[in-house]
């Protein structure tokens, strides 16, 4: 195991983590992702990204541990990974001429060998304004890119930006899944030279 630990099961997060080319190893806490009653999606967002990094600290000691974990919003409401085509369909359409915040939170942990534990969170909030859409063109979106296990129904690497106007970020890879600028900055903090 690598001293530094992604602790979730995501290949986005993965794919955007290897992008700093350092050396990691993955590992997937059994968190139970279920809101909180009366939980912000913002909250939301901030817990789950600390459970989950307080999960790999826990099992892992001395190592860094990333948690991070997306929470869409729209007009207060919590979109989930649609799982299938019709849900999809169904966010996209709800989605249409909208703006829809996506709330990353990031938080590192580590438990040091005098009992000591460091900790940083933070969430990053992303607006993204939708373009009028077509059913046809939502199915034609779906049909080819079946983005069904990502939050809010699309990819923004991918495709998926042809269905905005519109995005308001301090940080592009935040929307796809961890932000890579507050992580870098974090992670110096922890002793992690990225550069």
């Amino acid at each position: 195991m690598s001293n530094l630990i992604l602790a979730s099961s995501s290949a986005y997060r993965k794919m955007l983590l290897q992008r700093l080319n350092i050396d990691f190893s993955c590992y997937s806490p059994d968190i139970d992702e279920s809101p909180n009653p009366q939980e912000s999606p913002k909250a939301l967002a901030q817990r789950l990204s600390t459970d989950k990094a307080r999960a790999g600290a826990d099992r892992f000691p001395g190592a860094i541990v990333i948690g991070s974990d997306q929470v869409a919003e729209l007009n207060g409401k919590i979109l989930g990974k649609p799982g299938t085509y019709e849900h999809a369909q169904q966010q996209l359409r709800a989605q249409s001429g909208q703006a829809v915040l996506f709330h990353t939170g990031l938080a590192l942990e580590q438990h040091l060998p005098d009992g000591n534990i460091k900790q940083m969170q933070l969430v990053d909030t992303t607006e993204v304004c939708f373009r009028q859409l077509e059913d046809s063109q939502i199915a034609r979106y779906l049909q080819r890119e079946q983005p069904y296990d990502c939050a809010g129904s699309f990819k923004a690497e991918g495709l998926g930006i042809s269905l905005f106007t519109n995005i308001a970020s301090q940080d592009p890879s935040s929307l796809i899944g961890l932000p890579l600028i507050s992580l870098c900055t974090a992670l110096q903090e922890f002793g992690v030279e990225v550069l």
